[in-house]
């Protein structure tokens, strides 16, 4: 049947009319989906009293977003934090930013920081501006030291016939290379950065520890022990994990155990559906924060790095 001109002009106009109301479907469901976010932030807990819960893991680089975090949770309507450590450290640099934004934020309100499996080095640097630190008795705590690596490629490139060649302002420019043979020179100077970093790192401990001499010693010599070793040394003040926690800001800070649990989290870029899911308060699958740490900024941070136990 063919079709004329009043029909053809009919269907154009039934187009475009449903065209229009799939548009003003769409926008109610993204709009609703707002509603029901903010609706969500507010009554499961980000407007009411609470505990808030953050979570160190991966690797250390001192990222801002996570900085960001322990800076959202300095608000009123947090009565206490919960500071979650899986990590075998970092760099230093991005540790020891850790650490100061843990400290001041413990300097506000209560935090203790729970050791779920590995809270080594950097990640035991940051455990320590907690108030209190608590570890299950299998974890792993310590790894008091630094160490830097920079991997010697030089005979490799003899044997390939390749010779790098550099023109430096001074001997000690951007040594050890990797490239080259490292100089006696680059190798006390990098030597002379890594001790200083490790005497404030030991000095850090028994301050905050209160341990000195022996006691001291004994703990700041690389090794990492278990919780259970780790709370006869001092190094934690209790075994557990959040429940033991909670208990504890019960008991001591008078913290009500009935408080609500908040997850705070690092939030994604805005304009993309990840960041859409952040502003709602929710997570977003498969975006974790691996590559951006192993990517993050800082080379020289990675080059005296805060040591991780075999594996990591």
């Amino acid at each position: 049947m063919a079709l004329t001109a009043d029909m053809m002009v009919d269907r154009r106009q039934l187009r475009r009319k449903l065209t229009f109301w799939r548009v003003i479907a769409i926008l109610a469901a993204l709009a609703a989906l707002v509603v029901a976010g903010l609706a969500w932030r507010g009554s499961l807990g980000f407007s009411r009293p609470h505990i808030a819960r953050i979570t160190i893991e991966g690797m250390i680089t001192g990222r801002q977003a996570t900085l960001d975090v322990l800076k959202r949770a300095d608000n009123a309507n947090v009565r206490a934090v919960i500071l979650r450590i899986n990590s075998g450290g970092g760099t230093t640099a991005g540790s020891e930013a850790l650490y100061n934004e843990v400290q001041r934020l413990a300097g506000k309100k209560p935090v203790v920081a729970v050791v779920d499996g590995v809270g080594a080095s950097g990640a035991y640097m940051a455990a320590l501006g907690a108030e209190r630190i608590i570890a299950n008795g299998s974890g792993i705590v310590g790894s008091i030291g630094v160490i830097a690596q920079v991997p010697n490629l030089s005979k490799l490139l003899d044997t390939l016939g390749v010779k790098v060649e550099s023109v430096r302002s001074s001997p000690l420019k951007a040594m050890p290379s990797g490239v080259e043979p490292t100089s006696p020179e680059a190798r006390k100077a990098l030597e002379e950065t890594v001790l200083d970093t490790y005497r404030w790192f030991r000095a850090l401990v028994g301050e905050r520890r209160k341990l000195e001499g022996e006691a001291l010693d004994r703990v700041t010599d690389g090794r990492v022990f278990t919780g259970r070793q780790a709370v006869e040394l001092k190094l934690i003040d209790a075994l557990g994990g959040e429940r033991e926690a909670i208990a504890w800001l019960e008991a001591e800070k008078k913290i009500g155990a009935d408080l609500p649990v908040t997850d705070y989290r690092p939030r994604q870029a805005s304009g993309t559906l990840p960041g859409i899911a952040a502003f709602l308060g929710l997570d977003w699958p498969g975006l974790g924060d691996t590559a951006r740490d192993l990517l993050g900024p800082g080379a020289l941070d990675g080059l005296v790095s805060i040591w991780q136990p075999s594996g990591q």
